[in-house]
């Protein structure tokens, strides 16, 4: 996994501040053509061949960061004229990535290479093991690429670890095969495969596979002021901003929202959603259930691994209830989710109560460019104070402790969790897959309930967060212990 502490993630995050900072000036238009030349400044070394080359990818970086796709856009026009547009549409645009062919490295298709490292040792277990006979041995091993399957094999057996493979970072992170190379060979995206992972995203190590910032809008809509702006966060956040409870909240009001609603409180509602719906499938004699807060596993599911689709709780999201609590209070506001997720912007597409989704590194920006340190502002009062559990939602694990507490009877639960959907995580689903339709015989351990979370992780390890999983955890314990409820109770009967 790339880590996230990058020349790619700082320029995205610089192009956000900077975006940000004209629009809230009301120099967005006029300011934003400037951006280009002030970040490869004349007396900078380039990036790339030239100058000129490194500004052209910043414009076009620019252009996808106002929610724009920057596949076959028309090369004459101004960033201005995309600003103007971002300030007047209503609506983001599709798809939410985007693919820069300028600065796709157009990867070579990823293969095994044998190093210097190979000693031609007598044992030869690279060559003994190839099932398609590819490696021949001189002073060193030698792998005929014609006849290679990619299998691994080689590498696998190889003592001195001199056999390596050469991957496609984009297709490699892909766990159902949506990222494959045009005639140019250049990546494209299958949409009717891709599950918005975000994992791509994230692993490019030229950033060429962008998702189309929302920020202009909803910063339109803080400025606009006709209509009431909230705020619903992930328990996510707080893990990477080290805030605790009410910090995050007294920053995003700081920042010009109206109202903000931790969406752990949806996830509090989820929980006893799906241990109710848990029941009465055990009841009633299904085999399993699994969970649906993933947008990303949900959508895997329904294109992917279609036998399952019927195990999917049919509880909606933590993002979705927040939603209609807002809604219910105001139902003229107009509601952005924040979090860490790119599945999330997805569903938020889908959801009518749901009007904007931005992520963690797009709030960031905001606050930078507002100036605002959030672990050091004032604590705000929270409106409905959350569980633990519903907190703990933002880890691997999370969901199935939430559920189990709120089973009358958890003698009954068989828990187990997918913890990541990468290509292995797929398999598994599959597998699950063959068991409820009865393709393959359930073992005696079989689980009942399952948690699956695309981000190895959870949603703390998302595709958009700022801080590593592992202080993420450190932290969200930490914001768990310091204020929420522990007790469980039925506070959210209204709102469903």
């Amino acid at each position: 996994m790339l880590n996230i502490n990058n020349n790619t993630a700082n320029i995205k995050r610089e192009i956000l501040v900077r975006i940000a900072r004209l629009q809230l000036e009301g120099k967005l238009e006029e300011g934003v053509h400037f951006i280009p030349r002030e970040m490869a400044p004349r007396n900078k070394p380039p990036m790339r061949c030239c100058i000129y080359h490194d500004r052209e990818i910043l414009r076009m970086r620019t252009i996808a960061r106002m929610g724009w796709s920057v596949e076959n856009i028309d090369e004459e026009r101004t960033l201005a004229s995309f600003a103007k547009e971002a300030l007047e549409r209503e609506k983001p645009t599709w798809p939410m990535l985007t693919v820069l062919h300028d600065a796709c490295n157009a990867c070579v298709r990823s293969h095994y290479m044998v190093t210097n490292a190979c000693q031609a040792c007598y044992a030869r277990p690279c060559m003994v093991n190839c099932p398609k006979k590819a490696i021949s041995i001189d002073r060193r091993a030698h792998i005929n690429e014609d006849i290679c399957i990619n299998c691994g094999i080689c590498m696998q057996n190889c003592p001195y670890h001199a056999i390596i493979k050469i991957p496609v970072p984009c297709e490699e992170a892909c766990p159902v095969g949506a990222i494959t190379k045009d005639a140019s060979g250049h990546e494209s995206i299958d949409y009717d495969k891709c599950i918005f992972c975000g994992n791509c995203m994230r692993e490019c190590p030229f950033g060429a596979m962008m998702d189309k910032s929302q920020l202009v809008d909803v910063i339109k809509h803080i400025m606009d002021g006709s209509k009431k702006i909230v705020a619903m966060y992930a328990p996510s956040i707080a893990a990477q901003f080290r805030a605790v409870p009410g910090q995050l909240e007294a920053a995003l009001l700081k920042a010009g929202f109206d109202k903000v609603w931790e969406v752990a409180i949806g996830a509090d509602i989820c929980a006893t959603n799906e241990a109710h719906e848990f029941e009465e499938r055990m009841a009633r004699g299904d085999k399993m259930m699994t969970t649906s807060c993933c947008s990303a596993y949900v959508r895997a599911v329904n294109i992917h691994v279609p036998a399952l689709k019927e195990c999917v709780s049919a509880t909606r999201s933590p993002m979705h209830y927040t939603a209609e609590i807002a809604k219910k209070a105001d139902p003229d506001c107009i509601t952005v989710f924040v979090g860490p997720c790119l599945a999330k912007r997805r569903e938020g597409f889908d959801d009518e109560l749901v009007d904007y989704v931005v992520s963690i590194e797009e709030i960031e920006a905001l606050f930078i460019a507002k100036e605002i340190e959030v672990p050091k502002m004032d604590v705000a009062e929270e409106s409905i104070i959350p569980t633990a559990s519903g907190r703990n939602f933002a880890k691997s694990g999370g969901v199935l402790e939430a559920v189990k507490l709120r089973l009358s009877d958890d003698s009954i639960l068989k828990p187990a969790k997918i913890n990541g959907l990468n290509k292995a995580g797929m398999k598994t689903l599959n597998m699950y897959g063959m068991i409820n339709s009865g393709k393959l015989k359930p073992p005696k351990d079989c689980p009942n309930l399952i948690e699956v979370m695309a981000c190895e992780g959870g949603c703390i390890a998302g595709p958009s967060v700022i801080t590593n999983v592992k202080t993420a955890e450190i932290q969200l314990e930490k914001y768990v212990e310091s204020g929420a409820v522990n007790k469980i109770e039925s506070r959210h009967e209204d709102t469903k």
